[in-house]
């Protein structure tokens, strides 16, 4: 399968029917799932007719996937997966950046790196004008990855969600840049 995007130390790929064990491996981790739902994994089952056909899903405004699978490029060891997926089906105008990893990758720089490229792809091949990102504002690391990768916060929200979650009462953050901004501060 060809790459989508390569980074220095990272491969994003198009996912595929042989990612669901990576899936279901990722999404078992109660740390990786803390911020998502409290800790509790994924079924073999959700993965299969939820998750996947969601990473699967092409957006016609940019002609491809919004998520990707990432590897290390020199092992090839599965890490988590990027997005970068159009709010509006038809129109790249505004995208919302997300990202996954395993514990494992967590530390070493790859939710930056990932980042950083998916949103230069975004801003120079796709049309995107506007990215955005959000977490729970308890979630230190992921709000520091945006913030390294040049969103700046634009608000705190609350939503009514199916289940209290520790640090939900808090509410979530929502983080942004413009293709505008981003031209300003790029460096290359």
């Amino acid at each position: 399968m060809a790459n989508f995007l390569e980074t220095e130390r990272l491969s994003l790929r198009p996912f595929g029917e042989a990612d669901v064990d990576r899936l279901l491996d990722l999404d078992s981790d109660p740390e990786v799932m803390r911020f998502i739902n409290g800790g509790r994994p994924t079924t073999r089952e959700a993965v299969r007719t939820d998750a996947l056909p969601r990473f699967l899903h092409r957006y016609p405004c940019i002609g491809n996937p919004a998520l990707w699978a990432a590897e290390e490029r020199t092992t090839k060891e599965f890490v988590g997966w990027f997005e970068l997926r159009p709010l509006d089906e038809n129109s790249a105008a505004v995208a919302e950046l997300g990202y996954r990893l395993a514990r494992a990758a967590w530390g070493r720089g790859f939710a930056t790196e990932g980042s950083r490229a998916l949103i230069r792809k975004g801003f120079t091949e796709f049309g995107v004008q506007r990215v955005t990102a959000n977490t729970m504002t308890v979630n230190a690391r992921s709000r520091r990855v945006m913030e390294k990768v040049g969103l700046t916060y634009v608000r705190t929200f609350f939503e009514e969600w199916p289940e209290t979650i520790e640090g939900s009462g808090l509410g979530d953050v929502e983080y942004a840049l413009t293709r505008a901004d981003w031209e300003l501060n790029s460096t290359g």
